[in-house]
């Protein structure tokens, strides 16, 4: 690895806060991150000042992980009211280089930095190191990145595949898909694979059975699934989210071949990574009829590292000045 010293700003920008950290550049290693709340502050720039003057830290360099497409200079954040120039954002904070990435391209680069630890493994064989990787995960929406090895470097492929139109496999899933159109038109997977769409499932559920309840939250079905006894809707509503977020990341490792792994970000199943791993999560992934066996080879992983999103960000800055990973 190339010598590398001093330390850089890394930051991962949510719709609701921006959390910001240091990253030693020889190792990688991250400071505790500070989190700025998006609503109580009024732009990017002055959270990254506030940052440099509490912590009396000196830096150059930074990679900013955000999530909302970057396709050039200027940044609109989707779910934030921040917008800004790289350029500019670059010269008012005094930076000799600013990287900004979507938040999963930094879930990506984070993988070949994970420690064990921080994956509950589900599932599969052993990951070819040189294969290509798969990344996506359920939070305020549905992200997805590719991961691949060209040379010495991790290559991330970042797109929109939450977007994708959502598949399902049985009849049940059918009248689900059904349902939602009725109501909103396009369904997407990320329309049920994300915090709102376990409501979105809860819904359609709940209304096919005739005892929908309004004004349920992500958490109210989340806890009501699991409480002893069950509420039967809720429980079958996160039954269904297991099985779904099988089938998308079963289709993810086809498209690409991702021998490497498939990893599961977000901030949603590690809620509940028990039943997660007890769920038909692994079946869904593997039931691609003729190609069972292809897919059984392929492992499939939880992320539950909180920091990954910084670490990916440092992984990327690190590497675009030498360092191998």
């Amino acid at each position: 690895m190339s010598a590398l010293c001093g330390q850089a700003l890394v930051g991962d920008i949510g719709g609701t806060n921006a959390r910001l950290a240091l990253c030693n550049l020889e190792d990688g290693t991250l400071s505790t991150p500070i989190i700025y709340s998006a609503l109580e502050n009024d732009s990017l720039e002055s959270c990254i000042l506030k940052f440099r003057q509490e912590t009396h830290s000196d830096f150059t360099a930074a990679c900013i992980a955000i999530a909302c497409p970057i396709t050039g200079d200027y940044v609109k954040m989707t779910n934030n009211p921040w917008e800004f120039s790289q350029q500019q954002l670059k010269n008012a904070v005094g930076l000799d280089q600013l990287i900004v990435i979507n938040d999963f391209t930094a879930m990506s680069m984070s993988v070949p930095c994970l420690d064990k630890k921080n994956l509950v493994k589900i599932g599969g064989g052993e990951p070819d190191p040189q294969a290509p990787i798969a990344v996506y995960g359920a939070g305020t929406g549905l992200g997805v990145a590719h991961l691949v090895h060209i040379g010495n470097q991790w290559v991330s492929l970042p797109g929109e595949g939450g977007h994708v139109d959502l598949a399902p496999a049985n009849m049940a899933e059918d009248l689900i898909l059904i349902a939602m159109r009725a109501r909103i038109g396009h369904v997407s997977a990320e329309r049920v694979l994300s915090g709102p769409g376990l409501v979105n499932l809860y819904e359609a559920i709940a209304m096919r059975n005739e005892r929908l309840r309004p004004d349920m939250t992500p958490a109210d079905v989340t806890s009501q699934a699991l409480a002893s006894p069950p509420e039967p809707d809720c429980l079958e509503a996160l039954e269904t989210f297991c099985r779904l977020m099988g089938r998308f990341g079963g289709n993810l490792a086809l498209t690409m071949g991702t021998f490497g792994g498939v990893y599961i970000a977000g901030g949603v199943v590690p809620r509940f990574i028990d039943f997660f791993k007890q769920s038909k999560f692994r079946d869904a992934f593997e039931d691609k009829g003729r190609f069972k066996s292809y897919m059984q080879r392929i492992p499939t992983y939880v992320i539950t590292d909180t920091k990954a999103g910084l670490r990916g960000a440092g992984a990327t800055l690190r590497q675009a000045l030498g360092a191998i990973l």
